[in-house]
C-alpha cells in the first residue's frame, strides 16, 4: 500500500499513519521499488509526540517525515476510533525482522547504524543467520558523544559507498529522528528507519517486555523497571503531559477520518 491510499489520523499536531505491519512493509518495499531517494519512517510514541509538543522543530521534523507508524498503544485506541479497526502497533523491534523475511527475495542490501559497541554487527549477523541469503551493506556503532564535522563526512561516504536500499538507524529518541532528518538528503539511501532498541533486541543485548505487558499497552512499566534512572522523566513526566494534551484535543477537536490526498 502506498502512503497516498494510506488512512492517516491527526495526533497533537502529528501525522500518524493508520496502519498495520503487513501495509507499512508493502509501503516501504515500494518506495525501494519506485526507486525512491531519502524516505523516512518514525514508530511514532507518545514521548515522540511529547517532543513534538515542546520541541516546534521536532514537530516539523515528524510533519515532514514520510511514514509515521503507530507504536505505542495509546497511538493504536486513538487510531482505531479515527482510522478504522484495522490500525495495529508497528513497532521498530517488530517492524525490522519481519520486513527482512518478506523482502528476503528482492536482494536488497541492509545497512546498520546504532547501538552500542559491536552490537550493529551482532544484529547484522543474527539477521543474517534468519534469512539466509540476507545482502549487509553495512554497520557502524558511533560513539555516545556528537561526531566531528570530518567523522560525520566519513559516515556519509562509508554509507554512500556500500549503497544500501535501506538504513536502520537506532540511536533513541529524538537523536535518531534529528540524525534521519539531518542526513536523508546526504545519502544515496531509498529508505531510512528509526528503529530504537530494535538494533539492541535483535542483537540479543536487551530484552523486550512479556507480550501481555505490550498488549495492554505497559512496555512502558517493563522499560521503566529495567532503566529507571534514565527513563523515568520520560515516562512520568511525559506520559502526564500526553494525557491532559490528549484530553485538551478532545475537548476541542471535532471527531473525524482523514485520507491522505
Amino acid at each position: 500500500m502506498e502512503r497516498s491510499e494510506m488512512a492517516r489520523f491527526r495526533l497533537l499536531g502529528a501525522q500518524i499513519a493508520g496502519t498495520n505491519l503487513p501495509s507499512a512493509i508493502r509501503a516501504v518495499s515500494s518506495w525501494i521499488e519506485q526507486g525512491e531517494k531519502g524516505k523516512m519512517v518514525t514508530f511514532s510514541t507518545v514521548h515522540m509526540l511529547v517532543e513534538g509538543i515542546r520541541n516546534p522543530e521536532f514537530a516539523r521534523l515528524l510533519q515532514q517525515s514520510d511514514l509515521n507508524c503507530p507504536d505505542g498503544m495509546p497511538l493504536v485506541w486513538y487510531g482505531r476510533k479515527k482510522a478504522g479497526k484495522d490500525v495495529q502497533r508497528v513497532c521498530g523491534p517488530e517492524f525490522m525482522p519481519a520486513f527482512c523475511a518478506a523482502t528476503a527475495k528482492m536482494n536488497l542490501r541492509h545497512f546498520f547504524y546504532g547501538g552500542g559497541a559491536g552490537v550493529a554487527a551482532q544484529a547484522a549477523g543474527e539477521l543474517q543467520r534468519r534469512n539466509p541469503g540476507m545482502y549487509i551493506a553495512g554497520f557502524y556503532s558511533p560513539p555516545f558523544r556528537p561526531l566531528t564535522q570530518e567523522e560525520d563526512e566519513e559516515v556519509v561516504r562509508l554509507i554512500n559507498a556500500a549503497k544500501p536500499d535501506v538504513v536502520w538507524v537506532g540511536l533513541g529518541c529524538p537523536k535518531q529522528e534529528i540524525w534521519i532528518d539531518e542526513h536523508r538528503n546526504r545519502l544515496n539511501v531509498p529508505v531510512l528507519l528509526a528503529v530504537g532498541q530494535a538494533i539492541d533486541i535483535v542483537a540479543g543485548t536487551k530484552r523486550r517486555a512479556p507480550r501481555l505487558l505490550c498488549t495492554f499497552g505497559l512496555e512502558w512499566l517493563y522499560r521503566l523497571y529495567q532503566e529507571p534512572r534514565r527513563l523515568w522523566r520520560r515516562y512520568i513526566v511525559y506520559n502526564s503531559i500526553f494525557l491532559v494534551k490528549l484530553l485538551l484535543e478532545a475537548l476541542q477537536t471535532p471527531r473525524r477520518t482523514e485520507t491522505e490526498a
